[in-house]
């Protein structure tokens, strides 16, 4: 048997049903008790990284499932692993762990799936405050779905149901007798490692432990004891009794997202949360699925179950800790507010310290956690100094909008290397600096992430007007496409959202080159009124900027003029050079 990984943990062995689990803690006695349950083919110490991150808030427990770990198997193990059995083994270490109060239960594939058992039979009614499910459905309720498309077939539930049979095909492989086993205690035990590794992305550090192969031999009766006697007899009675948080990883290769489409009807009181991952998200996101189970819990034991923020996509970014540069106004602000509204924690950055702080207020007033931070994009070591210190303080960005931006007009030949400098400093460098610092920790923290630069229509339209600001938005365009390419193994995104003409204060602060003073507030003014009769608001970028990290989009053109120039850059290239020879009326 291998040996616990977890540093502190107190561990006990907890008796129940002829066999003895093994259980581990964590955290003071006394605080809300929470419990992970692990899936298959896992043991506890898949749960190591959430726990120690909990651990500091909560009383954190975890035990090894029967036949798994440190536990003892029963015997025989034809019918020791029904769901009424690990029913028992869950009272006996919540009472073990927990006498007086009720446990918050968490749990992972097959440690959801008993779970959903635990959460809703009666007899554990009053032991179970709430439950935070994640890659896991209950069979009652698979059953329930499956028999409502077998019924009332159409196109679209047919192929909901083909779908989710390719994707359960290790199903099927595990009801037969004897080779999975041998498989497990063979070649496939030696190899799961590394298969975790390069299709889930899951990196080692104890797990999984040496104990893997018997795990998975055992764990096979977990199918062969409940799935097909519970798919052809769902329960009707399968309410949960708790509030429940339902986590889906939408890159689950296991699991459709559709199985959950009805689930209101079963727990009434649900939390959506999803995240772009894998199945095995207890080691590859332990940071997210923390800060939501941790919230989740708060919560409850505060009496307010709904933690859902009121925003688009707040199934998404709650919890997110979002970055935003130029958030003093504009799209920025805009941007800041939209993903505070999503419930992501945000961080207002710029260099007027009076904006940053408004927008992080607004943000506030908004239900969210924000703070303001004041810094000059183009100064590498402020930028070094914020970096730093919002890591330390904050945790590692999981969201990046590189926003900051200063516009400058005039011709070529007007333009100084003074003002060339000026404009790519921030333009330019500052979306380097934000990449470089921020998107180095988000590599280095191996749980994924998005960077958003926000780039502008100059960067694919030429103009005589613009040289200046066009090139320092084309190599933002190119910086974002090759850091994508760099980034994609890592799981972190990258996205050039190219807006056209938008009614920012962008317009009031440009500089023009070549003109004095005079004549410069003269065409600040034209540009500022021609952009507000245009009247696109900045809310509406900020919108494409949650839904393109969602979507995890490359290029987004927003505004109706930046998409017809994007597309004639690709077809027509020829028709925007020869606008581009237009000189615009001063």
């Amino acid at each position: 048997m291998s040996g616990t990984v977890w540093a502190g943990a107190r561990e006990r062995r907890v008796r129940t049903g002829g066999v003895e689990l093994c259980v581990a803690e964590l955290g003071e006695r006394g605080r809300p008790a929470v419990v992970l349950v692990h899936g298959y083919p896992d043991s506890k110490e898949v749960w190591s990284e959430v726990a120690s991150r909990l651990a500091g808030r909560f009383h954190v427990v975890a035990y090894d499932v029967r036949g798994h770990g440190r536990s003892t198997a029963p015997r025989p193990l034809r019918g020791g692993f029904t769901l009424e059995k690990l029913t028992d083994d869950f009272l006996a270490v919540a009472d073990a762990v927990s006498p007086d109060r009720p446990v918050h239960l968490v749990g992972h594939d097959w440690g959801s799936v008993q779970a959903w058992e635990f959460v809703t039979v009666g007899r554990t009614a009053g032991r179970i405050a709430s439950f935070t499910s994640m890659s896991g459905p209950s069979l009652d309720h698979f059953g329930h779905w499956i028999n409502r498309r077998l019924k009332r077939p159409t196109p679209r539930r047919v192929g909901q149901l083909l779908g989710q049979g390719a994707r359960s095909w290790y199903v099927y492989l595990l009801h037969t007798p004897v080779l999975p086993e041998l498989a497990w205690r063979g070649p496939l035990g030696r190899c799961w490692p590394r298969i975790l590794e390069r299709v889930e992305k899951v990196p080692g550090g104890g797990y999984p432990t040496s104990s893997l192969p018997s795990d998975a031999a055992h764990g096979t009766w977990l199918y062969r004891d409940n799935v097909r006697p519970r798919l052809r007899s769902p329960r009707a009675d399968a309410y949960a009794h708790a509030p429940v948080q339902l986590i889906t990883p939408l890159g689950d290769a296991f699991l459709s997202e559709r199985l959950h489409d009805e689930l209101e009807r079963w727990a009434p009181r649900l939390t959506r949360r999803t995240l772009p991952a894998r199945h095995w998200v207890p080691r590859t996101r332990p940071d997210l699925l923390a800060t939501w189970i941790g919230e989740f819990v708060a919560s409850v034991e505060d009496g307010r179950p709904e933690v859902t923020a009121p925003g688009r996509y707040a199934d998404r970014f709650g919890g997110q800790l979002v970055l935003v540069t130029g958030a003093g106004s504009g799209i920025g602000r805009a941007t800041a507010l939209a993903f505070a509204e999503a419930g992501a924690r945000v961080l207002a950055v710029d260099r007027d310290a009076e904006a940053a702080a408004r927008t992080a207020g607004e943000a506030r007033g908004r239900g969210a956690a924000a703070w303001a931070e004041t810094v000059d994009v183009s100064d590498e070591q402020a930028m070094e100094k914020l970096a730093e210190r919002i890591t330390t303080e904050y945790g590692v960005v999981d969201v990046l909008v590189n926003n900051a931006g200063i516009g400058l007009g005039g011709s070529f030949f007007d333009t100084t290397p003074e003002d060339w400098k000026e404009v790519l400093d921030v333009n330019l460098w500052g979306v380097i600096h934000g990449c470089r610092l921020f998107g180095r920790r988000m590599a280095e923290r191996g749980q994924g992430g998005h960077i958003v630069n926000v780039a502008s229509a100059a960067a694919f339209q030429p103009s005589r007007a613009l040289p200046a600001y066009g090139t320092s938005k084309a190599a933002v365009l190119m910086l974002s496409e090759c850091l994508r390419a760099e980034l994609a193994g890592r799981d972190i995104g990258v996205t050039a959202v190219c807006p056209g003409f938008v009614n920012t204060p962008i317009t009031s602060t440009a500089r023009f080159a070549g003109v004095d003073a005079e004549e410069e507030r003269r065409l600040r003014k034209r540009a500022a009124r021609l952009y507000g009769l245009r009247g696109y608001p900045p809310e509406k970028v900020a919108a494409a900027i949650l839904r393109a990290v969602v979507r995890d989009e490359a290029v987004v053109p927003v505004t109706p003029e930046a998409r017809t120039a994007y597309a004639l850059s690709r077809w027509m290239p020829g028709a925007l050079r020869r606008i581009a020879r237009v000189k615009p009326p001063m």
